[in-house]
Parts: structure tokens; sequence; C-alpha cells
């Protein structure tokens, strides 16, 4: 019986973790077709790009929960980090980057 309780137990821990990932944690594909990782780092959510390019290069570092997040995001290709934000609606997310909020460049990826 305390068998059944201890598995019982760690069933319910399991679950309860994979419950707990945000929307925003996984492999996306970003819009030239590279895979970008999402994961948790801190109290923050990494962006790091798997495949092409700028394969291993951090683009950058949110911070949110649910469907909203912000903090800032690079563009690998000129080196330049900008004020971010992250909205995700089903299995898209929009990430945005601006330069004094008013310059403004977007792009929609797609779930793996």
């Amino acid at each position: 019986m305390k068998r059944i309780l201890m598995v019982a137990g760690a069933v319910v821990l399991c679950a309860s973790s994979v419950l707990a990932a945000e929307p925003i944690e996984g492999k996306w594909k970003t819009e030239s077709g590279e895979t970008a990782d999402i994961s948790s780092c801190g109290t923050n959510f990494c962006i790091s790009l798997k495949t092409g390019k700028y394969a291993g290069k951090q683009i950058g570092k949110l911070n949110g929960e649910a469907d909203a997040y912000t903090g800032e995001v690079t563009d690998p290709a000129a080196d330049k980090t900008y004020s971010g934000s992250a909205k995700i609606s089903g299995n898209t997310l929009k990430l945005k980057g601006c330069v004094l909020s008013i310059f403004c460049k977007s792009q929609t990826w797609r779930r793996m």
C-alpha cells in the first residue's frame, strides 16, 4: 500500500510539472524557416536559434506568463538588441522588436 501511494504521489508531481510549463516554452519555426527553442532560464525565457546561419545564438530573453511576454530580442544579422514582446495565440507566436516603441518589426512563428 505504501508503494502504491509513493507511485501515485510521483505521478501527481510529474503531471503538475507538465501543467506548469508556460505556453511560450518549446520549439518554434521562424518565418525564415529556422528552428528556435524557447526555454526557461532563471526567471526568464531565453530564445536560442537551433538551426541556420546563427545556430546556437541566444536571440532573446523574455519574462511573462500565459500569453503575453516582454523583454528584449536581438536581430542576429545586425547583432542589435531591441525592446521586445511576444504574444501567443494557440500554436502561433507573434514576436515584436521595437526602437523607442515607434519603429517596430514583427514576425509570426509556428509551434513545431
